[in-house]
């Protein structure tokens, strides 16, 4: 099992740039894929970047592609993400997630542990 902590959320401007932080609990965290998911007020979850168990894979939804980055440090057992150019349609609620799937998911069933989440605000 891993247990999964988000951290980095806050109130930045339109423009600026955040940098969030999932923190993975347990020895087995290389064996996972790891994914970003965002869920704004009165909308469902969706998936946003997503990384393979290697690194050596990022896969992005196209509302974020060019502004986001997924990255992984498995030393540190740690997946970031970092946010650039947020726009106000970028608040939500920003969970991190696992997954022993054979390819990285892009779909929140497919993934088997979640963080609680960390709240992301852009102002205009």
């Amino acid at each position: 099992q891993v247990q999964l902590a988000e951290s980095g959320g806050g109130l930045v401007q339109a423009g600026g740039s955040l940098r969030l932080s999932c923190a993975a609990s347990g020895r087995t965290f290389i064996y996972y894929h790891m994914g970003w998911f965002r869920q704004a007020p009165g909308k469902e979850r969706v998936f946003i970047a997503g990384i393979t168990r290697s690194g050596g894979s990022t896969y992005y939804a196209d509302s974020v592609k060019g502004r986001f980055t997924i990255s992984r440090d498995d030393a540190k057992n740690t997946v970031i993400l970092q946010m650039n150019s947020l726009k106000p349609e970028d608040t939500a609620v920003y969970f991190c997630a696992a997954s022993v799937r054979a390819a990285v998911p892009f779909e929140e069933n497919r993934y088997n542990y979640w963080g609680q989440g960390t709240q992301v605000t852009v102002s205009s």
